[in-house]
């Protein structure tokens, strides 16, 4: 698997929908007003800039998916948590991923 694909989640497919299902949190790390413009139904929103400070408000036992606009950002935000001992997935762009799930 090559860097890019490491970085932004590429790989194996992933259920999002199943993962939802059976708990997972939905964390987009967009800024708060583009959060405000709309979301996922139930995302935790924790813009990434803050994501180190707040990594103690998130529990791991229970699998995150991250978002965020486009893909990149959830992409730092998912090797941030996984860094901190996470299971974690990067569903890429918001609006993508609502529509996996």
């Amino acid at each position: 698997m090559g860097f890019f694909s490491r970085l932004f989640g590429g790989g194996p497919k992933v259920d999002f929908a199943e993962l939802k299902k059976n708990g997972a949190i939905i964390l987009d790390v967009r800024s708060p007003g583009e959060f405000k413009s709309g979301h996922i139904k139930g995302a935790k929103n924790i813009p990434l800039q803050e994501l180190n400070r707040k990594l103690s408000g998130l529990k791991k036992d229970r699998v995150i998916i991250t978002c965020c606009a486009s893909g990149n950002r959830s992409g730092s935000a998912k090797n941030i948590l996984k860094n901190a001992g996470y299971e974690v997935h990067n569903g890429g762009g918001w609006r993508s991923l609502n529509n996996k799930l």
